[in-house]
């Protein structure tokens, strides 16, 4: 019981401090959208990241399969990165009102499912993230029985959902004391974080061959 439960607490700490596209685009959700937006994306990366570890640990022949096709979801995943980066740099307006102050959006059940939506395909499109649940599920499956493994995995899941929030609530609280000026900024600087790790996936799926 207490392995398992360090051993969750290992991996998820590595997810933890791991950096990649979707610690960008949480704080920048939540600087954007505050928290309704932060915690929107967050939850599409949860259900993400909980329909992956499923997979990896009751259909791992098939996770396996799905590798064969890793450069195909690596392409889509770097247009997909490329396109929001893009959309950031050029195209995405800070609304704001009379007053010149932030607009305060309302959030429809559409507008949550839309970055939901986000937030979960950012998550399943980066082959890396299919690659480190299947080996940990593999791994463990040969040493830890299938109780074992939902204790390591709900504990890695349980950190890494807990750091989201933090991630959330810290960049909604620094939203209150940016100009639109300042959010704009971000808005470029995300989008080509965004922009670069999409080329960097395309660069992998295209030159690595193991």
């Amino acid at each position: 019981m207490l392995e398992a439960v360090l051993k969750g607490f290992g991996i998820g700490l590595i997810l933890v401090l791991s950096v990649g596209p979707v610690i960008f685009t949480i704080i920048k959700q939540s600087i954007n959208n505050g928290y309704k937006g932060g915690f929107s994306f967050v939850a599409g990366v949860w259900i993400s990241d909980i329909v992956l570890v499923l997979f990896a640990n009751f259909f791992s022949e098939l996770v396996t399969e799905l590798l064969a096709f890793k450069n195909t979801i690596a392409y889509l995943g770097s247009i997909f990165l490329a396109c929001m980066g893009i959309y950031y740099i050029f195209f995405k307006k800070v609304n704001l009102n009379a007053a010149d102050t932030l607009v305060v959006k309302t959030f429809s059940k559409t507008d949550f499912s839309r970055i939901a939506l986000q937030g979960f395909l950012i998550n399943t499109l980066n082959p890396s993230v299919l690659i480190f649940w299947l080996i940990n599920a593999t791994a463990f499956a040969t040493i830890h029985t299938f109780w074992e493994r939902m204790i390591i995995f709900s504990v890695c899941l349980g950190m890494n959902m807990v750091a989201d929030v933090l991630k959330v609530l810290m960049a909604g609280k620094i939203r209150n004391s940016l100009t639109p000026r300042h959010i704009l900024l971000i808005n470029k600087i995300s989008g080509t974080i965004l922009v670069i790790f999409g080329a960097v996936l395309m660069y992998g799926a295209l030159f690595y061959k193991p």
